[in-house]
């Protein structure tokens, strides 16, 4: 198979977040833009560049954002270069979640 990069859906909510976070808006966007050009085939892909990444059941991986202020809940699809974002909040939010199903 040939290495693409990652397609992530849907930046939509990543923009709805930091309207409301502005100060989520650089971190968010530099991680976009790094997991955009990714070519992140296994978890160990992801962990190779986001050490503190946390990998759950049903392909879910969690993404410390700013400091780890807030979190990023991704779905991924290594097989077909998905990403779907799932969940982006604060720490609080994360806690009140099961990330895993989400």
């Amino acid at each position: 198979m040939l290495a693409c990069r990652m397609r992530v859906i849907a930046i939509g909510t990543l923009r709805e977040f930091w309207r409301r976070h502005p100060d989520a808006e650089v971190p968010l966007r530099a991680w976009f833009a790094e997991a955009s050009r990714a070519q992140w085939r296994t978890p160990g892909d992801i962990k190779a560049s986001h050490r503190n990444a946390s990998f759950l059941a049903n392909n879910r991986v969690v993404f410390n954002i700013k400091g780890n202020e807030y979190r990023l809940v991704v779905a991924v699809h290594y097989n077909r270069g998905l990403m779907f974002v799932r969940f982006v909040g604060t720490h609080r939010e994360y806690d009140r979640i099961d990330a895993a199903t989400i």
